[in-house]
């Protein structure tokens, strides 16, 4: 069902003046629009305001007129009280939002209840006591700042008090310094008339930290693009600002000032002040240091630097806020994606790099494979390919879909990657056309990956004449789901310790005995097992070669790769993933610069072990080319197709020991019947090209501003309620029914059925 859209047309800035007739109307100030429906929520709702007025919302308030009456203004709070203002606009298109800048009432602490469990924050402004607590005449008595903690009643606040106030009342007293350290160097950031900024922006952040430093609050009477005036919050004290733009300049100055305060000091500490925008300046060096500073840690830090209360949503949009700034822009880095896409096509000639978008050019798909990934993987890696997800932790939706390989050593080789909006058969599609097109070999391929999310389909469609191996944990995870709770854990855990052992067996016989010890803990798994089509997943009877890897595990290494940049804006993310290839292909090239084995260091190790059981055998000759090996079972060696009746030497590619026996017996070496891509050489191959750097990516210029893509829609806020499902009033609403002759519409009371 189609949502209410309605466009609000927030103002600021200006102020209300009474008509003749007693209706409201306002003038001045500035005016910004906001889209909002049924579904936004009021916090949403507040934030944009807040960014978009550069305002603290705990200063103003939201308000409207309904429509028909300018002579009441209704409040803005919660989430019921936005969708009502959307409700009595439903006729309208848009409606006008007032965002008012609120005096700070001081709250009077002297008669609470002690019951109240809230506590008083540092922003609040806090009366001294009154004489009935002891203070007779606080001029002839010595004050000082103290940091009162009432551990009854929870009460955290800031008061000047006389020393033998803390005989009176059960609190904790801690002195403390009269300007918090943090905010002494701010002291003098407005100096005066004639004073310079060079923008309204730079401006507002410095008077703000004079506010702090000096801890008093203000209020701002204008404040737009070209002028800034702005008054003690304390109402009659004559503290006052006044600063416009230099004309044909971006320059800002103070006009006027009256610096001096008669409001008796520091009424207030300055933490109506403290916007998102204010915290992300204060806390972008140490972000810089400690990428995972928590909002929590941010709150107490500020608390005690700057004698500042924030709560856990300042905080963490403060930090989102410093993280763009030190990252660069979310939204900025998707309309980069052309150019970036140019760039390393530039830079590495023969590397894939394209992307798509949705029908409102908001991002859509992209896909990377680079020119070194994709030479590696035809000269020198086994023909196997591994798909695999990976869900992206960042502030907007996506999908990283690996496609891997697996080098001489069984080392894990990318292949290419592509960053998604959402994991679904439609993409996956997608993405193998990419690397299908990518991928210039002739050979067969063996493609390791779920049989789900319509890759079964999309796999035989896309790689024509090439094998789709099952990913073992992924069927053994389907088992399990299948069999729901029927099972304890122990159960579960040895019938998938029995699929593994069936799926590894190299003879029918010992697949079927395997797959018999399921049956006898349950026929209904034993049913799933035989129909979910063991040729795809069986080495018994898988007809490709798929060298005995049984899993698409092998996007381990980018799992590992996007969890260190997954919060960085896409651009970003993608060149430290492509940094993370040019490391890995350097390191492995320079380290196989040392071997001198013919072998990779672990197929040496694999051929070494084969070889210590071949003592023991005996061989016999049958025909030309056909042994018969005898040791603990007589097996049936065929040296020139290079097949051993154990299979071991099919499924691995490397020779069995009752192979090397028949090798030793011919006189010929061991190496000379192993797979080509276990030779040092080849692997050598695999590393040969590099992946080069793109300069400039966190800038790209874009050719083709008819490319711009917009930023897709961002993830859920950690802590915010996902939207329910709005239900239809008709079915929300219980049916009346009659308890006297039960028919619905009516009750007993106004009944007129004759019973």
């Amino acid at each position: 069902m189609a949502t209410k859209k309605l466009i609000a047309i927030c103002q600021s800035g200006g102020e209300f003046v009474t008509e003749k007739d007693g209706s409201l109307s306002y003038r001045g100030g500035d005016a910004r629009a906001i889209d909002v429906d049924d579904q936004t929520k009021f916090n949403d709702f507040k934030m944009e305001v807040e960014e978009m007025f550069d305002c603290s919302m705990s200063t103003v308030s939201i308000k409207y007129f309904v429509p028909g009456n300018r002579k009441t203004l209704v409040t803005v709070s919660t989430d019921k009280d936005l969708k009502r203002m959307i409700k009595f606009h439903a006729d309208s298109i848009t409606a006008d939002v007032y965002i008012i800048m609120e005096d700070i009432v001081a709250p009077d602490i002297s008669n609470m209840p002690a019951s109240r469990s809230s506590r008083t924050t540092l922003s609040e402004e806090v009366p001294l006591f009154d004489p009935p607590l002891g203070v007779v005449d606080d001029t002839t008595q010595p004050s000082f700042p103290l940091d009162i903690v009432d551990d009854t009643n929870h009460i955290d606040v800031d008061v000047d008090l006389p020393p033998d106030i803390a005989s009176i009342l059960p609190i904790s007293v801690i002195p403390y310094e009269k300007h918090a350290k943090g905010a002494e160097q701010w002291q003098n950031t407005i100096t005066g008339v004639g004073q310079r900024f060079s923008s309204v922006t730079e401006l507002r952040e410095s008077l703000r930290k004079y506010a702090i430093a000096h801890q008093f609050a203000f209020k701002y009477k204008k404040n737009d693009s070209r002028r800034v005036t702005a008054k003690c919050k304390v109402e009659g004290c004559p503290w006052r600002i006044h600063a416009s733009r230099l004309s044909t300049t971006e320059l800002i100055s103070i006009k006027k000032m009256h610096p001096t305060h008669t409001c008796g000091g520091p009424a207030m500490t300055g933490g109506y002040q403290a916007t998102s925008s204010w915290v992300a300046s204060v806390i972008k060096d140490k972000l810089k240091v400690f990428p995972d500073y928590k909002p929590k840690d941010i709150v107490n830090d500020i608390k005690q630097e700057y004698r500042i209360q924030l709560n856990y949503s300042q905080a963490r949009r403060g930090k989102e806020i410093a993280l763009g700034q030190l990252r660069g822009s979310y939204k900025d880095a998707y309309s980069q994606l052309p150019s970036l896409c140019d760039r390393i096509m530039e830079t590495n000639p023969g590397s894939v790099a394209t992307f798509t978008t949705k029908e409102d050019s908001s991002f859509h798909r992209l896909f990377i494979s680079f020119h070194a990934s994709l030479s590696g993987f035809v000269q020198g890696c086994r023909p196997l390919l591994f798909l695999d997800s990976i869900p992206l932790k960042s502030k907007y939706q996506g999908m990283l879909l690996t496609a891997t390989a697996v080098d001489g050593d069984d080392g894990v080789f990318p292949v290419a990657f592509a960053v998604v909006d959402a994991e679904t058969n439609d993409n996956w599609y997608w993405f193998l056309l990419q690397v299908k097109s990518a991928v210039s070999t002739s050979c067969p391929l063996t493609v390791i990956a779920d049989r789900q999310k319509g890759l079964r389909e999309s796999i035989s469609e896309i790689f024509v004449d090439s094998y789709h191996g099952y990913c073992l944990r992924y069927l053994t995870e389907e088992l399990v789901r299948e069999l729901k709770g029927q099972f304890s854990h122990e159960v579960k855990r040895i019938m998938s310790e029995d699929l593994y052992r069936a799926a590894s067996a190299p003879k029918p016989e010992d697949f079927h005995a395997c797959v018999e010890s399921i049956k006898m803990i349950s026929l209904e798994a034993y049913n799933w097992v035989m129909q979910s089509e063991p040729k795809n997943w069986a080495n018994t009877f898988f007809q490709g070669a798929r060298y005995n890897h049984m899993t698409s595990d092998f996007g381990e290494r980018f799992y590992s790769w996007a969890s260190d940049a997954h919060e960085l804006p896409i651009t970003r993310m993608v060149d430290v993933i492509r940094g993370k290839i040019m490391e890995l292909i350097y390191t492995r090239r320079a380290d196989s610069d040392h071997w001198l084995t013919r072998l990779t260091p672990s197929m040496e190790e694999k051929l070494e072990k084969e070889s210590l059981k071949v003592c023991s055998f005996q061989v016999r000759l049958t025909t030309d080319s056909i042994f018969e090996v005898q040791g603990d079972s007589t097996e049936v060696v065929d040296i020139d197709r290079w097949d051993c009746s154990c299979k071991g030497w099919q499924l691995t590619g490397l020779p069995c020991c009752h192979a090397i026996a028949v090798i030793r017996c011919i006189g010929q070496s061991p190496y000379d019947y192993c797979s080509r891509y276990f030779a040092t050489e080849s692997y050598r191959l695999t590393y040969a090209e590099s992946v080069q750097p793109i300069p400039d990516v966190d800038s790209p210029m874009q050719k083709d501003s008819s490319q711009a893509l917009v930023t897709p829609p961002p993830r859920r806020p950690p802590g915010q309620p996902t939207t329910k499902k709005v239900v239809s009033q008709d079915i929300m609403k219980r049916q009346l029914q009659c308890s006297r002759c039960k028919g619905f519409g009516h009750n007993k009371s106004t009944c007129k059925e004759l019973l």
